[in-house]
């Protein structure tokens, strides 16, 4: 496979292999976009490939919603204590939560309709670009990956699907928020009461606030690895298929209307 470099000569390319990650511009529903920002203020941006916009707000829902006790006042009105959950809301952080969180869910709405667009421009241009990345750092390239495989080990922990796809800052920045949160929670402790059969020690041990982060990020987790390695397979099968037929297909093959190509 040639090494094509993005060398600024086609107004958009519908992907970049770079020594951290590989960047691909594809179809995206916009609403699952905003639902995951609904989820988790952030995350949608991440899915979308805005990634400092998507570290700036998962952090900023993790300081704010902790300060707010948003987490807290949920679990209260889960049980039925509204007044509680009321009373425990700390006003002068929740105030700077709902903008944000409010933009979150509108601006990955607005951008994956844009990157939709980008999409289908890049991809009428079809411009090559670089597969293959070697530095000081690494190397990354264009290969088929099981997307099962990347289902799994972000099940087991978060962050490592990612870095089955070379999503390596990805990667890094959702372990240590996942270790943050399993600490704090003591999440893992309770789980090993709960094998000793000690059930009011692990519900005693559990911080239910910090737990609540966790369920979000193993789901994005789980998610963005197996859409990313879905579209990763159907980037290097677009650009195998493209090296074959400029280099291997006779220039007089035509395919005849109605056939089917095998």
């Amino acid at each position: 496979m040639r090494n094509y470099t993005n060398d600024n000569t086609a107004r958009r390319y519908i992907a970049d292999v770079g020594l951290f990650g590989t960047s691909i511009l594809h179809l995206r529903n916009p609403y699952i976009a905003g639902w995951w920002s609904a989820a988790f203020p952030g995350f949608g941006h991440l899915i979308l490939g805005k990634y400092h916009r998507g570290y700036f707000l998962v952090i900023w829902e993790i300081i704010v919603n902790i300060h707010a006790n948003v987490n807290l006042a949920m679990i209260h009105s889960f049980q039925g204590n509204i007044e509680m959950a009321k009373n425990i809301l700390d006003t002068r952080w929740l105030l700077m939560y709902i903008p944000l969180y409010i933009f979150g869910i509108w601006d990955s709405y607005r951008s994956a309709i844009d990157l939709n667009r980008l999409y289908i421009l890049a991809d009428h241009e079809d411009h090559r670009f670089n597969t293959f990345t070697i530095g000081n750092f690494g190397m990354n390239y264009l290969d088929k990956r099981n997307p099962v495989l990347a289902f799994v080990w972000s099940l087991f922990m978060p962050g490592l699907g990612h870095l089955y796809n070379h999503k390596t800052i990805s990667s890094i920045f959702i372990i240590v928020c996942c270790v943050i949160f399993f600490y704090f929670s003591h999440a893992l402790e309770a789980v090993s009461l709960l094998f000793l059969g000690e059930i009011s020690g692990a519900t005693a041990v559990l911080d239910p606030e910090w737990f609540m982060f966790l369920p979000s990020i193993f789901g994005f987790a789980i998610y963005d690895s197996y859409i990313n390695t879905v579209e990763n397979n159907k980037l290097y099968e677009r650009v195998q298929r493209k090296y074959l037929r400029e280099n291997y297909q006779s220039s007089q093959f035509q395919v005849l209307k109605g056939q089917k190509v095998k």
